[in-house]
């Protein structure tokens, strides 16, 4: 896909980021925003007032207008799986009905956990939280994200179909004091359901009688979780217009908010919904998530970026990066548009990343020095996660500024291997606490942000095919009625099994 507006932005000067601090004294006043107590810092990437103006003229040719608000109300604009993508709705915007349908969830999901709380279903301390993607990668990023060491439950999150994710948590639990919590959309997930069929027969082995009674289920197909034996009592749903990765907005958070509060699950939401409405109302050149899809599309189409690197500078934040992969690369990594024909740009960049400061020491040599170029975000936390020496975060906090001054500034050597290029793009999210509130307005602005470089692109962002295939082979390839792949895989499995 080709147009005028692409082939303008394109051709638009490449300024170098001190050229352009030099030229715009407000520059810091122009692409420094905050929203519900996040400062986000876009003055050391690329993006200007041409460059700005550019993509607006793109996103009114894509129609963006049109696709935020047929998104946020509801209709079906996943077009290839005939539904609408309601993660919003879990958070007061969408469709009334389906604002309606989530609270009545949610206060659902509320009521059981006051059941739990009171000791109605057992005297519970610990909980085993089994999922995989979606369903797996959001409950376990909140909850390191926002513990504080004394809850009332232990959360132990397990997705890896590996059994040595599993044993250890076993080997650490009582069997009789664990709630076991089955996180599954279609509740036919093979991992999560081998999973839960090896934490059964431990509570069995552990002499609980009635194992199915220490179990909750979330998803979206309750009579499959009752056909799966789980009373309907303890099945909490949530809509299949809910997207497995914009799943943590429902009741899959289910034991986070048992393990931290509801509060915090309302609070979550809440910060959500203001991120929500500044997407929403908020003219393009304004606009958080907009301006960010501005600067990734730039840097993908017009500079040739494969990657974009995501690093947190606090260690709550250490797992969102895993989060990120899923939502962005599995929502825009597409090569065909919206009618079916090719992508004839580049879909989702790699995301990758790490915690500093010890990426400082591991991946930066790359990032200051190397031959690829890669936009960098930064996430930075003021108040503290601890109560240790305050030269500790403010240590943090100081060299995660200097990374991105440096990556600008560069430094120049008249020694080659000490040179500095500099003009490297950086973004950083200064949160002025990580709680809850501030957690859920962060993790809305970075969907609303897939959703913007979906619409630039023309993609669909709400389906996910390409997941299935690798599943599909390894069901043919668990079958013993003949079925055979390659040979060099057919090799690999002779290897294994000895067949």
């Amino acid at each position: 896909m080709t147009s005028d507006q692409w082939r303008t932005i394109k051709s638009l000067p490449h300024i170098p980021l001190t050229g352009l601090f030099d030229k715009d004294g407000q520059r810091v006043a122009k692409f420094g925003l905050e929203q519900a107590g996040i400062y986000f810092d876009f003055s050391k990437t690329h993006l200007d007032g041409d460059v700005v103006d550019a993509f607006i003229k793109l996103a009114n040719d894509m129609e963006l207008s049109a696709k935020v608000a047929a998104f946020l109300s509801g209709e079906s604009i996943n077009v290839s799986e005939g539904r609408a993508a309601e993660h919003c709705a879990e958070r007061g915007t969408g469709n009334p009905a389906s604002v309606a349908n989530a609270q009545a969830l949610h206060q659902r999901m509320k009521s059981l956990i006051e059941v739990i709380d009171a000791g109605v279903l057992g005297d519970f301390t610990q909980i085993i939280h089994l999922g995989i993607g979606g369903s797996a990668l959001g409950p376990k990023m909140l909850h390191h994200a926002l513990k504080l060491g004394d809850e009332k439950y232990e959360l132990e999150v397990v997705s890896n179909i590996d059994g040595a994710a599993l044993e250890p948590v076993l080997e650490r639990f009582d069997a009789k004091k664990t709630l076991l919590v089955i996180a599954s959309k279609t509740f036919t997930t093979a991992e999560t359901l081998l999973n839960a069929r090896s934490v059964l027969d431990w509570m069995r082995e552990q002499g609980v009688t009635d194992p199915l009674g220490q179990v909750v289920a979330l998803t979206a197909s309750p009579e499959q979780a009752v056909e799966w034996g789980i009373d309907e009592t303890r099945i909490l749903p949530f809509s299949e217009t809910v997207g497995g990765r914009y799943s943590l907005w429902s009741s899959i958070s289910f034991s986070v908010a048992l393990a931290l509060g509801y509060e915090a699950f309302a609070d979550l939401l809440a910060g959500a919904a203001a991120m929500d409405e500044h997407f929403q109302n908020t003219p393009w050149d304004r606009n958080i998530p907009v301006l960010a899809a501005f600067a990734d599309q730039y840097y993908t189409q017009v500079r040739g970026c494969a990657t974009r690197a995501v690093f947190a500078y606090d260690e709550r934040l250490s797992l969102l990066p895993d989060y990120l992969q899923q939502l962005e690369m599995e929502s825009n990594g597409k090569s065909v548009t919206l009618d079916g024909t090719p992508l004839e740009l580049q879909s989702s960049p790699i995301v990758w990343g790490g915690v500093g400061t010890d990426a400082q020491h591991a991946v930066f040599q790359l990032l200051h020095q190397g031959t690829h170029l890669v936009p960098v975000e930064f996430l930075a936390v003021i108040e503290p996660g601890d109560s240790l020496d305050p030269a500790h975060h403010n240590g943090l906090l100081l060299n995660c500024f200097a990374q991105g001054a440096a990556l600008m500034a560069g430094k120049k050597s008249d020694d080659s291997d000490r040179n500095y290029p500099g003009d490297r793009p950086s973004v950083t999210l200064l949160l002025e606490d990580l709680e809850a509130r501030s957690l859920g307005a962060l993790l809305a602005f970075y969907e609303h942000r897939t959703f913007v470089n979906a619409a630039l692109l023309n993609i669909n962002p709400f389906d996910q095919f390409g997941v299935e295939l690798g599943k599909q082979m390894a069901n043919e390839l668990a079958d013993d009625d003949g079925n055979q792949l390659d040979v060099s895989t057919e090799e690999l499995k002779k290897r294994a099994f000895g067949t």
